[in-house]
């Protein structure tokens, strides 16, 4: 297929977004005792000027049109993303890696419905027939997570997942090409919605200089550097090889934290995200099968 940067980089790139996530699960383990609100803060921060600089280079010095011009699909889009955020920092504080990230998997799934609901897009009976086997999977790691008193993290990981969801769908409805303004509304909101709670609940900015850097770092560079190079490699890869390719993120969490800090996770948790990821994966290599009937988007 023809593109400006070529299929085969165009996957790398999508491939090297998803290891730069796969990193977020250690970041904040290494970030200590911080609060979620607290992290989300300063990783906002580090977010925000470097989505700035990517749409100011790729509007030819003129940002501020590029950002209006998302309009309100991009605000609605951006404050999915502040539910996104912070259920994925509160869920990774409070259970698993492993258990986190398989459950944010789910957010395929959750787009579908949400299409079909909100859009009227049709769904493939193969991916009803997903979405049924996931839940399959879900019902295990939720079941699991109760039992090990993070059900919590796991309802956290469920909202997180259904906030990139509704982020997807807004970008759909409002037929924005680029999502780079809608994220860069959504870590502005992020931001200010940390620092609003951080402040009526009486706690502290203050952290640790080490942890400040880790979440500059997270938002910066494995977030915000993430975002543009996943939007770059996305013009040049089929959606539904995307989602295989992104896939990676969810495989590597657990092994960066297990590798580094010797955080395992129980056999539940790996049951239940092998049903779930082998659910999505199917569905997508179904998908790749039929692409030539069924249009894209």
């Amino acid at each position: 297929m023809g593109s400006e940067i070529g299929y085969r980089r165009g996957m790398a790139l999508v491939v090297g977004a998803a290891v730069l996530w796969s990193l977020m699960g250690l970041a904040i383990r290494l970030m200590g005792d911080a609060g979620t609100w607290q992290i989300l803060f300063y990783r906002s921060l580090g977010l925000v000027p470097v989505l700035f600089l990517v749409i100011l280079h790729r509007s030819g010095g003129r940002p501020l049109p590029r950002i209006r011009a998302a309009g309100w699909p991009a605000l609605i889009g951006g404050t999915g993303l502040v539910f996104a955020f912070a259920g994925a920092i509160f869920a990774i504080r409070t259970t698993t890696v492993a258990n986190a990230v398989f459950l944010f998997a789910a957010t395929p799934l959750m787009t579908a419905v949400m299409a079909w609901l909100l859009l009227k897009e049709p769904v493939r009976p193969a991916t009803w027939v997903t979405i049924v086997v996931a839940g399959v999977g879900i019902f295990v790691m939720v079941r699991e997570g109760l039992a090990i008193g993070a059900g919590l993290g796991n309802l956290a990981a469920l909202l997180s997942a259904s906030g990139f969801a509704a982020f997807t769908i807004t970008l759909r409805w409002g037929r924005l090409g680029d999502m780079l303004p809608a994220v860069l509304i959504g870590g502005v909101l992020s931001a200010v919605v940390a620092a609003a709670v951080i402040s009526a609940r009486g706690e502290s900015f203050a952290l640790s200089l080490g942890a400040v850097a880790i979440a500059l770092f997270m938002g910066a560079g494995l977030l915000g550097l993430g975002m543009a190079i996943y939007t770059a490699g996305s013009r040049a890869v089929p959606a539904v090889e995307i989602g295989i390719l992104s896939m990676a993120e969810v495989m590597l969490a657990p092994v960066w934290v297990w590798l580094f800090l010797n955080e395992g996770a129980s056999a539940g948790t790996f049951l239940g995200g092998a049903v779930l990821l082998g659910a999505i994966a199917l569905n997508a290599l179904t998908g790749m099968r039929h692409k030539t009937v069924v249009p894209p988007g």
